[in-house]
């Protein structure tokens, strides 16, 4: 059996007597699509922090592709992906000028580059806005450009915090097409979202209220076990009870 691409047992962080996140356990298998819900407030944030090696821990145990997350931070950095909610793309630089500036951030050699320049503009459709400023572009093609830009350097692992929030049904639907090519060759996908559609796209989902993991489970087994149609039903059960609102 190989490793998982993440591991975590009784993940805790806390903040003076506040717990943001409490004794959190899951593994994620390589290639899977893992779907991480919940509320605001829920500790989501605060655990994929801690998964991506800008937060310590406070007790508890977790590697990503391997790497310890209280004393290899810096190699899991290097070797994942991640894509905010925000935009993080650069506005004043062209679509092919950002390519270019992260491409050597992550050290890919001239030629390489080029040739993932050419690759991505004629996946996602920008070979003839390439030298258009990003902050021209829509929405929706500046979140497939930055999904794009994330996983340049072929990461084990790429971490996406709510990266379809304010685009449009058919782009959201585009962009989830690209996550299954990503994860057809192999990259795990850790995936926050506040649309229930989405969830049912993952292989797996978990549901987290108030730091507790309360449901983990794949779409139809947990609407199954919840005597239900859809995924939304299942998180608005469990998100119910949730005492608290903030992150």
């Amino acid at each position: 059996m190989t490793d998982p691409a993440i591991f975590t047992k009784d993940l805790t962080r806390t903040f003076g007597a506040f717990t943001a996140v409490e004794n959190i356990s899951f593994d994620v298998k390589k290639g899977e699509i893992f779907g991480f819900l919940g509320a605001n407030g829920a500790g989501k944030t605060t655990a994929m922090k801690m998964l991506t090696g800008l937060l310590a821990p406070s007790s508890g145990e977790a590697s990503v592709n391997g790497f310890d997350v209280y004393t290899e931070s810096e190699e899991i950095k290097k070797s994942i992906g991640y894509m905010s909610q925000k935009f993080s793309l650069y506005d004043d630089l062209t679509v092919s000028e950002n390519i270019e500036f992260y491409g050597g951030v992550y050290g890919l050699p001239t030629k390489a580059l080029k040739q993932k320049i050419e690759e991505i503009l004629y996946t996602i459709k920008l070979t003839e806005v390439k030298d258009a400023l990003v902050v021209s572009l829509p929405l929706g093609w500046k979140q497939k450009l930055a999904f794009s830009v994330s996983i340049l350097h072929n990461p084990s692992v790429v971490f996406l915090d709510e990266p379809t929030g304010g685009v449009d049904p058919v782009t959201r639907r585009q962009f989830w097409e690209r996550i299954y090519e990503a994860a057809d060759k192999g990259i795990t996908v850790f995936v926050t979202t506040h649309y229930m559609d989405e969830a049912e796209y993952c292989d797996r989902v978990s549901i987290m209220v108030d730091g507790k993991i309360e449901a983990l489970d794949s779409p139809e087994n947990l609407k199954r076990s919840f005597s239900t149609d859809s995924i939304e039903d299942v998180f608005i059960r469990l998100a119910r009870g949730a005492k608290r609102s903030d992150t």
